[in-house]
């Protein structure tokens, strides 16, 4: 009988993170477009939040012209060790959603603050929520410093194509 629940839950989670929609046609010369169309279904408590930048530290981030291949190189390996198990750089859902386009979709900020302080986000943020809902499963916190945080976004411009 355990097997049976065991294999359906596996079922399940498969189901509801599988990507059935058409990926987005993206524009690699178009700026970074918040897609604010959950920003109205926050409650009174969260009035305070920047659903632009998130919550956390991470209040301004200055990107230079050009990427830092350091960085990038440093990024790629904190990605293959804490985030490729359940992180596609392609734009397809594994366990949670994949990373292409996010650069472009959402700020600096945003995706900093949500690698540094889930929880936190998870509970004010409604985009989150909304991939919490879609995925099921809540991303743990990975403990990363700040250098890696900013690697990995560095990292992240890259898959994007970001000069």
């Amino acid at each position: 009988m355990k097997k049976y629940v065991y294999t359906a839950v596996l079922l399940g989670l498969t189901w509801a993170c599988s990507n059935n929609s058409q990926p987005p046609k993206e524009d690699s010369s178009a700026p970074v477009v918040e897609d604010n169309s959950l920003a109205n279904s926050t409650s009174a408590s969260a009035a305070a939040y920047d659903s632009i930048k998130g919550a956390g530290k991470f209040t301004n981030v200055e990107l230079s012209a050009t990427l830092d291949q350091k960085s990038v190189a440093a990024g790629k390996t904190v990605y293959d060790l804490k985030c490729a198990a359940c992180h596609k750089l392609t734009d397809e859902k594994l366990v949670g959603p994949g990373w292409k386009g996010i650069t472009k979709r959402k700020s600096p900020e945003w995706i900093m603050n949500f690698v540094t302080n889930t929880d936190e986000m998870i509970d004010k943020d409604p985009h989150a929520q909304a991939m919490l809902a879609v995925c099921m499963v809540r991303m743990p916190n990975q403990h990363l410093t700040d250098e890696e945080t900013k690697d990995v976004f560095e990292f992240m411009r890259n898959n994007d194509s970001s000069k």
